[in-house]
């Protein structure tokens, strides 16, 4: 059977996540609407949103808030006066790893590409490790593709366990954060009538909550 518009193909609601697949948002998309989920990648954070407005997928999910760094600042930006509202969130433990082709070698890497609040989250582990250029990417998953794509030994990517089973990748050294409480918040958006536009998103404490229908 066919969904509709915002539905996977058996009809489950579709969400909409920032980054590639593998990444920690669609961890907190699994985490919230189960493993079975449709997601869709988006570059951008403000196309989540986008796709949600215009009725493509039923959820967005967001990155808002950081327990080392703080408030995702371009996430909050693109949810601010837009038609959605918040219907839940989940709270994600963070586990950074440096993340490598087969066969390379932590001596060998020069440059670790991920998200700016990745490597924001891993000051640590790069000032004990200045021969290793911290490189922003647009995502934790997208640099661990990239990564496997470009072939170069000499190139990591920090992110996640599962960016590394779905790219092929090796874990080259784990738990690379600067703290074991490293947690991010996410917010699960959906689409109001426009008319209900142009207020803040209200933001759900990191509490434990159960899913929506549908």
């Amino acid at each position: 059977m066919t969904g509709g518009a915002g539905s996977g193909a058996e009809g489950a609601p579709r969400i909409a996540f920032q980054g590639e697949y593998g990444a920690f948002s669609e961890e907190a998309a699994r985490a919230w609407f189960g493993g079975d989920a449709a997601t869709l990648p988006c570059r951008e954070f403000r196309e989540v949103v986008d796709r949600v407005v215009r009725g493509e997928v039923r959820y967005g999910l967001l990155p808002v808030r950081n327990s080392l760094v703080g408030s995702v600042a371009p996430a909050r930006a693109a949810l601010a006066g837009a038609a959605v509202r918040a219907v839940g969130g989940v709270t994600l433990p963070i586990r950074q790893a440096l993340l490598g082709l087969p066969g390379a070698a932590l001596a060998g890497i020069r440059r670790a590409v991920s998200h700016p609040v990745a490597l924001a989250q891993c000051g640590r582990f790069f000032r004990a490790h200045p021969w290793i250029a911290p490189t922003t990417g647009y995502d934790t998953a997208g640099a661990a593709r990239g990564v496997a794509a470009g072939g170069d030994l000499s190139v990591a990517a920090v992110a996640g366990h599962g960016a590394a089973s779905r790219w092929g990748l090796e874990v080259l050294v784990a738990e690379i954060h600067d703290r074991s409480d490293n947690r991010t918040h996410f917010v699960v958006i959906e689409a109001v009538p426009r008319s209900h536009a142009g207020s803040p998103v209200p933001v759900p404490a990191p509490a434990a909550s159960q899913p929506p229908c549908g």
